[in-house]
C-alpha cells in the first residue's frame, strides 16, 4: 500500500494496531518503496526482533536481541547480520514505567553516546494511566547526542486510527549513529513503545 511519507522523514514505520499472532510492521523510505520489514512473534519472554530486507524474510538486516530477560531496564543489542555489533540501546526502569520512555544509546565498545526521550509533559502520563488517551496523543521522541545535547534524529507517531505509523526523521551526522542504528531506534519504538496505543 504506497502512501506519501511526511515531508523531512526519511523512514515511516507502519504496523496494524491490532494483531493476535504478534505485530508485522514494514520500513518505508522517503519516495514509499519497502526498505525492510519485520514480524513480531506474540508472548515471547525475549525481546528478539528481526529486520529483514522483503516480505520474503530470506534476508536480515538488521537484529535488536535482549541480553536477558530478568533485566527490568531492557538492553538491546542492535547487529547486523554478520554478527557485528552497531550498538546497544537501554531503556530506563523505573522512569520509563512511571513519567516517560527515555533509552541510553550505546556505541559497540558500550560507550554511552546518546540518549532518546519521550517528549510532553502530561501526554507521556496520560498514556499509560488514562484509558484510549494513547489514542489522541501520539508520541514523539528525541535522539539526542550525550557530548553537546544536539539533537540526532526525532521520531513521531502520525495519528490512525487503524495504523500505526512512526516517522523518522534524521536531523544531522554523527560518527557515532549512523542510519542503521537511527532507523533501529525507530523500530525499537514501534515494536515496544506502539503497543502503548
Amino acid at each position: 500500500m504506497a502512501f506519501k511519507p511526511a515531508p523531512g522523514e526519511r523512514y515511516t514505520v507502519r504496523r496494524k494496531i491490532l494483531s493476535i499472532l504478534g505485530a508485522k510492521f514494514h520500513v518505508y523510505d522517503e519516495q514509499g518503496q519497502i526498505v525492510a520489514f519485520c514480524q513480531q512473534k506474540a508472548f515471547k519472554l525475549r525481546e528478539d526482533i528481526r529486520l529483514y530486507t522483503d516480505e520474503t524474510m530470506t534476508e536480515t538486516l538488521l537484529l535488536l536481541r535482549a541480553r536477558n530477560i530478568t533485566d527490568f531496564g531492557v538492553t538491546l543489542d542492535v547487529i547486523l547480520p554478520d554478527g557485528a555489533s552497531l550498538g546497544s540501546m537501554r531503556r530506563k526502569g523505573m522512569r520509563s514505567t512511571f513519567v516517560r520512555d527515555q533509552w541510553q544509546i550505546f556505541d559497540p565498545s558500550d560507550r554511552r553516546v546518546a540518549t532518546m526521550t519521550e517528549l510532553g509533559g502530561f501526554a507521556p502520563f496520560a498514556r499509560r494511566f488514562v484509558n484510549n488517551a494513547s489514542a489522541f496523543m501520539p508520541q514523539t521522541f528525541a535522539m539526542v547526542r550525550d557530548s553537546d545535547g544536539a539533537e540526532i534524529a526525532r521520531y513521531r507517531q502520525h495519528f490512525h486510527p487503524m495504523v500505526y505509523r512512526l516517522g523518522i526523521a534524521p536531523i544531522r551526522e554523527d560518527e557515532h549513529l549512523g542510519d542503521l542504528l537511527i532507523l533501529a531506534a525507530g523500530c525499537l519504538i514501534a515494536a515496544i513503545e506502539g503497543r502503548q496505543s
